[in-house]
């Protein structure tokens, strides 16, 4: 048996900003996977980290007014490595 899953525009409100984030992910695979019927994707992994990756490198830099080195410390990540990042995406 296969559930739908309502998109946005039949009105349901699919965000719910107390539910963790893993929850939103989940949804939005399981999403994913519903639209693409019975075709299989490939490079799944690399497509998600890319897709939630540049969003976030976005946000965290408005956030912290374009301070590399706040972002790198809200991101936990290494300055160097934050750096590499924001060029692989043109944020620089």
């Amino acid at each position: 048996m296969t559930s739908h899953i309502p998109s946005s525009d039949e009105g349901a409100d699919i965000f719910n900003p107390t539910e963790p984030l893993h929850v939103h992910v989940e949804r939005a695979v399981r999403e994913y996977f519903f639209a693409l019927g019975d075709e299989m994707p490939t490079e799944l992994y690399e497509l998600i980290l890319a897709q939630v990756e540049l969003p976030l490198l976005t946000v965290v830099l408005e956030q912290t007014r374009g301070n590399q080195t706040k972002c790198a410390q809200v991101l936990g990540l290494n300055r160097g490595t934050l750096r590499k990042k924001l060029k692989t995406y043109d944020l620089m």
